[in-house]
């Protein structure tokens, strides 16, 4: 008796880290605001600060912003409610499987290059590939 209410302790010692990881990925961002005519506030209210901004040979103004595209509150809370229903019906087993998965799929790096035309509205969208 006293080594299944050790083996109990133990496993949900070890429980929760994949939970976790799952309800605290990153957030989705509103990636559909790189369009034409959109407005430089927007992107800066979505997306903060960029990474570097300055003005082209052209004069126009051109930024960079990287951004880490997550996940929906829906996707993160069902996958956070599977990973502890797995943990327990697993007494904790799950977690061998859970941590690595969620350590992978920890969102998706994003960077685009946005010129503006003289009234801070996109006028071009230059997607820059980031792939390790």
């Amino acid at each position: 008796m006293k080594k299944l209410l050790l083996l109990l302790i133990l496993s949900q010692a070890l429980t929760a880290c994949g939970v976790y990881m799952a309800a605290t990925q990153p957030d989705a961002k509103n990636a559909s605001l790189f369009m034409r005519g959109t407005d430089r506030s927007q992107l800066l209210a979505e997306f903060g600060k960029p990474q570097s901004s300055e003005i082209g040979d052209d004069g126009k103004k051109h930024e960079i912003f990287v951004f880490t595209q997550g996940y929906s509150t829906g996707n993160k809370v069902g996958r956070a409610i599977f990973h502890g229903a797995a943990d327990i019906f697993t007494l904790g087993l799950w977690e061998i499987v859970a941590t690595p998965l969620e350590s992978h799929f920890d969102g998706n790096k994003k960077a685009f290059e946005v010129i503006y035309d003289a009234n801070g509205k996109i006028e071009e969208i230059l997607p820059i590939d980031v792939t390790k």
